[in-house]
């Protein structure tokens, strides 16, 4: 059973369900992201943050089908490697997207509002989040999304 199985699975009931996911593009579109986040860091650019909370965005709200990175990884590189050994549920990775957007949208607004600390402090804690699934395939949003799932069912 996974954590987005049963009733303690966070609520997803609004949202299509999306097919499972080749965890090799969900690595492909975290390192794509930990570059992009790393660049707003070097240049301050609260435009390239908010660019990034739209690709965010676009994944959580729309769809894992339509999120921008996985996009280019099916059209690009998928059809060059063979196919992948397993596939991972999607929601708790959806829901990622969901916490990558808030991080994101605030970094926006603190740096295009002049308080740039807090556009820093939220980049950097995106960017942390991005390169740990990058570089080690740990999803932080989706174990968060895991506990969720475990606190909702201890309580029911």
């Amino acid at each position: 059973m996974s954590a987005s199985d049963g009733p303690g699975a966070p609520a997803e009931a609004a949202r299509p369900a999306d097919p499972p996911l080749d965890p090799r593009g969900v690595r492909f579109a975290a390192a794509v992201t930990t570059v992009v986040l790393a660049l707003v860091l070097v240049s301050g650019s609260g435009w390239l943050v908010a660019a990034q909370a739209l690709v965010f965005a676009l994944a959580s709200f729309a769809g894992m089908r339509f999120a921008l990175y996985g996009v280019l990884y099916r059209l690009a590189i998928a059809p060059r490697l063979g196919p992948p050994a397993e596939r991972e549920d999607a929601a708790p990775v959806r829901f990622s997207q969901t916490v990558g957007f808030v991080f994101a949208a605030v970094g926006a607004v603190g740096y295009l509002s002049g308080l740039t600390v807090l556009g820093i402090v939220a980049t950097a804690f995106a960017l942390a989040a991005a390169f740990l699934n990058a570089a080690f395939g740990f999803c932080l949003g989706c174990e968060m999304y895991g506990l969720l799932a475990r606190a909702r069912t201890a309580r029911a």
